[in-house]
């Protein structure tokens, strides 16, 4: 994980810095709750190409499926031939919680101890791992809808994170002493209150990739600095910011900053301790420079196995 984190901030770098190419993702809305993504991106720093083909099937949760199926296809930056086909929901899963990580390691106070975590699934764990990885969290709150007493069980003491795990009973429980909160669900409206928010919490909403979709009410994006991965694609994609937009709560100025801006030293990230700091939605070449580093590591752990075309 920590690798991924350095890889994200990388990417993020050379995104802010016009010097990677990610293309918005072209989003296919296959039923009011299932679509599917293409997310091509070239990092050339990190020689890193790749397409992303990821469908996010909210229909599966009934069906007991995975809620996240996707392929990475890396090629060769020189040539253009393939190099690897990868399984991308771990890819996916993986290199969001480490953009979450950056943007932790870059935004969150550095004395944060209790974190709190929206969601059980897959992407729930990863940020999980992702944030107490940069910070040496003590605490950890779980709200969930699905099994949260599962996902206690198998993330208690895995790696970073902490044995002190609390499911917590209501979404303001989970909130009210946390210094770092993660929303990893697939929600249509808030999941929490802003109003029980301490003040100087960061907040990674990863959930809300349409514009119809929300995790984070308003009043909270209104109060908040916030810093993106992509202006372009925060504001094409993000519903927790696009929602306040149309309402005109906001403008777009309200996006104070990208997140490689600040890694570049452009711009500030968190400008004071009772600043309530937010970042938002995922782009492409975050999957680029997770399959770089697949590639990578891969054959060193003899993983994967070598196909003819």
């Amino acid at each position: 994980m920590a690798e991924a984190i350095e890889g994200m901030k990388q990417a993020f770098a050379q995104l802010s810095a016009g010097r990677a190419d990610a293309p918005l993702r072209t989003h296919l809305a296959v039923s009011d709750v299932d679509s599917t993504l293409i997310m091509p991106a070239h990092v050339p720093d990190n020689h890193a190409l790749a397409i992303k083909i990821v469908s996010v099937f909210g229909s599966n949760i009934a069906r007991d499926l995975p809620l996240i199926n996707a392929l990475v296809l890396a090629l060769d930056d020189s040539t253009g031939q393939p190099l690897a086909l990868m399984e991308g929901g771990a890819v996916t899963a993986i290199r969001t919680g480490a953009a979450s990580g950056a943007a932790t390691d870059i935004l969150a106070r550095p004395d944060a101890r209790v974190a709190a975590i929206f969601g059980s699934g897959v992407q729930a764990r990863t940020q999980l791992e992702a944030v107490c990885t940069v910070r040496p969290i003590e605490e950890v709150r779980v709200f969930s809808l699905g099994n949260a007493e599962a996902f206690v069980q198998k993330m208690a003491g895995y790696g970073p994170i902490p044995t002190n795990m609390i499911i917590a009973s209501s979404p303001a429980e989970a909130v009210r002493k946390a210094d770092i909160i993660c929303t990893a669900t697939t929600a249509r409206a808030p999941v929490f209150d802003g109003a029980n928010l301490k003040p100087g919490v960061h907040i990674n909403a990863i959930g809300a990739f349409t514009p119809e979709m929300q995790e984070i009410d308003p009043a909270t994006v209104v109060r908040s600095r916030v810093v993106v991965d992509s202006r372009s694609a925060a504001l094409e994609e993000a519903g927790d910011l696009i929602i306040p937009l149309n309402a005109g709560l906001i403008d777009l100025d309200h996006i104070a900053t990208e997140l490689g801006d600040v890694i570049l030293g452009r711009a500030p990230g968190r400008t004071d301790s009772e600043q309530i700091t937010f970042s938002t939605v995922g782009v492409a070449v975050q999957d680029a420079a997770a399959a770089r580093i697949v590639l990578r590591n891969g054959p060193a752990m003899n993983l994967g196995q070598t196909v003819t075309l």
